[in-house]
């Protein structure tokens, strides 16, 4: 009768390390995804269509692995999709060692003319982050390299891409919100439109 205690003991045990390793896998296997999606999302902004993608994958050599999988910058993600409540796809933010890099969704085609983009993230959020920064700088309590800065990349009025320099894990939760949310008021604009 001893050993039944430690027998139980030991199934726990290793029943967690399987519940541990079944999260690690679903992590990892939205990281790919994240990743085959900013992929066909480059590709497709080469001229590609979804068609041609597999033909073209088809046809080149096998790719070294070490140049697939892209470095995990920021920790514990380097890939993040946005998405509405119904689940659909409003951009994916990404990371290098320099920025944070938003990019929408190319189906949508968002405008900077459409509410609430300018009015809410670039004066209320990104401005704010800036004015914040530059009292810090001012104060000498933050270095100018380190302050945060952002750049919108347009064609014409199309949102191509936001980047984003100098985010902390505080900001980024922050920013992470606020592009869900004013990505999602956008879309809900252009579909009543």
């Amino acid at each position: 009768m001893a050993q039944d205690p430690e027998k139980m003991k030991s199934m726990i045990a290793f029943k967690k390390r399987l519940e541990e390793q079944l999260e690690k896998l679903a992590t990892e296997t939205k990281e790919v995804q994240a990743t085959l999606d900013v992929v066909n999302t480059i590709l497709l902004e080469k001229g590609f269509k979804r068609g041609n993608i597999n033909e073209v994958l088809v046809t080149l050599a096998p790719v070294p692995k070490e140049v697939i999988l892209p470095k995990k910058e920021p920790e514990p993600e380097s890939v993040i999709p946005l998405k509405t409540m119904n689940d659909e796809p409003l951009a994916l933010i990404y990371f290098d060692k320099q920025a944070m890099h938003v990019m929408p969704d190319e189906s949508k085609n968002f405008s900077v003319n459409t509410p609430p983009f300018s009015i809410f993230l670039v004066e209320k959020v990104f401005a704010k982050m800036q004015e914040k920064d530059n009292e810090l700088v001012r104060l000498g309590q933050l270095k100018p390299e380190k302050m945060f800065s952002f750049n919108i990349v347009r064609e014409s009025d199309l949102i191509k891409e936001i980047t984003i320099k100098n985010v902390d894990e505080e900001r980024l939760k922050e920013l992470k919100s606020s592009i869900r949310w004013t990505l999602e008021k956008m879309y809900e604009k252009m579909k009543g439109a």
